[in-house]
């Protein structure tokens, strides 16, 4: 089985993206594992700090290695949104593929520091782990809101991108190229679309020279996520989407079957949902499908 660094590479090779959802409990595992084997391609699932909390570190960590070695397919897990170098060694012991460490709110130089440390730490257990650091703010949480928040106005520039890389060591990097976690109530009903700053996104590529994530990706205009893609976006993360999924089918499946009490039957529709919109996404990332060795 090729490692998750393998499968980037190859992935941008291609000019395709590898997708990332986020996952809090089985229902979203399936669902995605589902529509990433029908298309046949690489997918990333990711839990943050509270997601895993939910489910559980060293649960989630099973569950995908279990799928990962039973279907001998390309699945790989993200420790999203880790806040702290603790965490991080957390889930490199239970055995994550990645890690995603966030400081991404805090003073450039601070941020700097400690995603420094994080790489050393994590990297002293399992020196194949991929380590994601973030600079510049997009927001928190998955949240629908009214308005852009204020400090996600503001976008990494490719020296900012240099340096921090340089200076960590990580592998991978999320810049804020106009992307933003949530979505507005107008992207939620179909109304708006956010724009990414693919110029910049190609000049952060060049400087930075390492894999380059899309966090909050949920909302983002087609074209948009298909020009980034060519621009050096490796990974798409997609969350609120799938959250809106799950919740619309969830809403499905107990107004089909109001009198159901096996969870089983009443999840099904959530299942159905959101790998509607993974498959939708898988194929956009991929080049409408496009094949990735496994």
């Amino acid at each position: 089985m090729r490692r998750l660094r393998e499968v980037l590479d190859e992935a941008q090779e291609k000019g395709a993206a590898v997708g990332h959802f986020n996952v809090a409990d089985t229902v979203l595992l399936k669902a995605v594992f589902a529509a990433a084997r029908e298309l046949d391609v690489p997918v990333i699932v990711g839990a943050s700090e509270g997601e895993r909390e939910f489910i559980g570190t060293s649960q989630i960590a099973a569950l995908v290695k279990s799928i990962r070695d039973e279907f001998d397919f390309p699945i790989f897990l993200n420790a999203d949104h880790t806040h702290s170098i603790a965490k991080a060694i957390e889930a490199a012991r239970a055995g994550f593929d990645a890690v995603v460490f966030d400081l991404s709110t805090l003073p450039f130089e601070e941020n700097a520091r400690q995603t420094k440390e994080a790489v050393t730490a994590v990297k002293a257990i399992n020196p194949t782990i991929l380590v994601e650091g973030e600079i510049g703010d997009i927001g928190a949480g998955s949240e629908i809101q009214e308005t852009v928040p204020e400090s996600v106005r503001f976008k990494t520039t490719a020296e900012e991108a240099r340096q921090f890389v340089e200076f960590t060591g990580v592998d991978v990097l999320a810049p804020a190229v106009g992307n933003m976690h949530g979505m507005l109530k107008s992207m939620a009903r179909g109304e708006d679309r956010k724009r990414l700053d693919i110029e910049r996104i190609g000049h952060i590529k060049t400087a930075a020279r390492v894999f380059l994530t899309l966090p909050g990706g949920s909302g983002t205009a087609d074209e948009d996520f298909l020009q980034a893609i060519v621009a050096g976006i490796n990974i798409v993360h997609i969350n609120t989407e799938i959250r809106l999924a799950w919740r619309s089918g969830l809403e499905e499946g107990l107004a089909r079957y109001p009198d159901e009490l096996a969870p089983y039957k009443i999840l099904a529709p959530a299942v159905a949902s959101v790998k509607r919109v993974a498959v939708s996404r898988l194929k956009l990332f991929t080049g409408n499908g496009l094949k990735l060795p496994v």
